[in-house]
């Protein structure tokens, strides 16, 4: 049960122009987003980043959501979790890539590339971080330093949305919520803290 109440969407005239950005990108407005809304200008702040860190660059969208998704699995925030594994599949990753994410280092599905950049985020996402001089090595392998600082970009981002909603126990919205549980085995994802009084 959240620590902390969202405030409603109908109450926040403020940012309803990008709170209605939000819902048209990912199918809904977050409660992670209405609970920073007590603050506004945090809000703001915190999306005019996000957006710029999700916006198209010179990393594939694909590696980006997987990125995402692995930073979460690997800090623990079982929403952040179900909101990647969701957006992650929005994003048209094919069903059968997105089952293996979670055996990148093995799965035949993922180049190099992509594991070199899984890998970064996953021991980025400890804490300390575990990433170490030659795993940078292995990712400049495939990316020049602009792709580097989109990557640790997004692993960075979803540092601080992972304490974020696991500190505030925010409440799971139901697409991410329904996602998770249809599509995510159990030893990958709970509900936890997530859940609202009727899960």
């Amino acid at each position: 049960m959240a620590r902390l109440d969202p405030l409603k969407i109908e109450d926040l005239s403020e940012v309803s122009g990008l709170m209605e950005i939000v819902e048209g990108v990912m199918g809904f407005v977050p409660n992670s987003m209405l609970t920073m809304a007590h603050r506004p200008a945090m809000l703001q702040a915190f999306a005019t980043l996000a957006g710029t860190i999700n916006a198209p660059g010179d990393v594939d969208i694909e590696l980006k959501r997987m990125i995402a998704e692995i930073s979460s699995k690997a800090a623990g925030c079982q929403y952040c979790i179900a909101h990647t594994s969701h957006q992650a599949h929005r994003a048209g990753i094919a069903e059968e890539k997105l089952a293996e994410v979670w055996n990148f280092e093995r799965s035949s599905l993922f180049s190099d590339a992509e594991r070199a950049a899984l890998m970064v985020a996953m021991k980025a996402s400890q804490t300390p971080s575990m990433v170490e001089d030659g795993d940078i090595a292995a990712l400049k392998e495939h990316f020049d330093d602009g792709q580097i600082v989109e990557i640790v970009g997004v692993t960075s981002l979803f540092g601080f949305l992972n304490r974020w909603n696991a500190t505030l126990a925010t409440t799971l919205e139901d697409h991410p919520k329904t996602f998770a549980s249809d599509s995510l085995s159990e030893d990958v994802w709970n509900i936890g803290a997530h859940g609202s009084d009727s899960d």
